[in-house]
């Protein structure tokens, strides 16, 4: 009996090996995406000859638009059938992906790899996020979640500069996608290891033994969307934050190649952004829990927005990478305070289900971002498609100054 109830305990401290398990995992999700950023823009122009910006760009549309509708199907997913049989599939389909790379024939196997790989990241991210939340106090949400995106990120960074060495070292593909095989395997084993979280769920909906713990998946979409002003201001900070996200995955290395750097400075400041954003998480999903999320949320949209700017402003390669880091500063302001806030709304029979609509917003950001960028870029130019997404952040930070109250410590609505 005390066995059981130490099993259901909550908080980071208490369940200290099962969620460090958990950061550990991400980290080789993280790894995944990171595989292709530096690499897959020059290779699409490269190798198969895409010449259009908009074209090139078609990888990330295919994954944004992927991972946004799987996240929307994954977070209720986990809900009925459990977190750890919805980590294994994402893994499962995730080995797919390098395959299709390193055989890829033609540019459209590549985009439809992308697709497989936004599900794998949908299935995966959204249950370590989810399961790091299960295991968490309240108080600590913001330090659990700051802690998945910080392995995430730095998984991203990290394989971002491994396969831009490795590429420049041997070539775009196959070389870099065998590591892809590895992370695969790696990372399906580990997931084998996990414990799954639905105790502590059933935990603390008995714990809130509130009415509003069972809520269609209808309902709680409208809620995250547009009814509850707290969430849907935190879906559409999401949305913009990822929007920015997907152009600069797709045309920042278009951009400082036209600047005149080599494939590894490209990787570095490519590379930089991401960890910085992975770093910094760290620490911004603690001082949310500290100080609160609306202050957080509200800055980080600002500095993303400035950030772009600067970039476009300067022309050498220390102040770009200045750039990229105050760029993911920015991000990291907001990426784990927005999942912080949604948590702290959320009831928690309901909670992975909207966190799963928060991220169908988000994540349809990225390919949003990419095919509006790469439409401006092929009208205008890739300055401007930089300049105007920049736009987007700063006018959602002034929505979350005027509609996003302070979420911490929020009884669950």
């Amino acid at each position: 009996m005390d066995n059981h109830s130490n099993k259901t305990q909550s908080g980071i401290k208490e369940n200290i090996l099962p969620f460090f398990l958990l950061v550990l995992i991400n980290l080789f999700v993280g790894s995944m995406v990171g595989l292709e950023r530096t690499i897959l823009p020059i290779l699409g122009e490269e190798s198969f000859g895409i010449a259009s910006a908009s074209a090139a760009l078609s990888f990330i549309v295919s994954f944004g638009f992927s991972k946004a509708i799987v996240n929307f199907f994954a977070g209720n997913l986990a809900d009925r059938i459990g977190r750890k049989r919805v980590l294994l599939i994402g893994w499962a389909i995730g080995l797919t992906v390098p395959l299709l790379v390193i055989f890829a024939h033609a540019w459209w196997v590549v985009v439809a790899a992308n697709i497989l790989l936004g599900m794998n990241q949908a299935l995966t991210w959204s249950m370590t996020v989810n399961m790091k939340v299960d295991l968490a106090k309240p108080d600590q949400r913001g330090l659990a979640v700051g802690f998945n995106e910080f392995a995430g990120y730095l998984g991203v960074a990290l394989m971002a500069a491994i396969s831009g060495y490795v590429a420049s070292s041997y070539s775009l593909s196959p070389e870099p996608f065998y590591i892809g095989i590895g992370l695969v395997i790696i990372g399906f084993l580990l997931s084998l290891m996990v414990q799954d979280t639905e105790q502590h769920v059933k935990m603390q909906a008995r714990q809130q033994n509130e009415e509003s713990g069972s809520l269609s998946t209808k309902e709680v979409f409208k809620r995250t969307t547009w009814k509850n002003r707290n969430l849907s201001s935190s879906s559409f900070a999401g949305l913009t934050t990822n929007f920015k996200d997907g152009m600069a995955w797709g045309l920042f290395p278009i951009f400082f190649a036209s600047g005149g750097l080599s494939v590894g400075q490209i990787g570095t400041v490519v590379a930089l952004y991401p960890a910085a954003w992975g770093f910094f998480q760290l620490f911004t999903g603690l001082w949310s829990d500290r100080i609160g999320r609306r202050k957080l949320i509200v800055t980080g949209m600002f500095v993303q927005a400035l950030a772009l700017w600067f970039i476009l402003l300067v022309d050498t390669y220390p102040l770009w990478i200045l750039g990229a880091i105050l760029l993911g500063i920015g991000t990291a302001l907001v990426y784990p305070t927005i999942l912080a806030s949604i948590s702290d709304v959320a009831h928690p029979e309901w909670r992975a289900t909207s966190m799963g609509v928060y991220r169908f917003w988000r994540d349809s950001g990225y390919a949003f971002g990419a095919l509006t960028a790469g439409i401006i870029a092929d009208a205008l130019s890739v300055n401007w498609a930089i300049g105007l997404v920049g736009a987007l952040p700063f006018l959602s930070g002034l929505i979350s100054m005027i509609r996003l109250e302070e979420t911490l410590n929020k009884k669950p609505q």
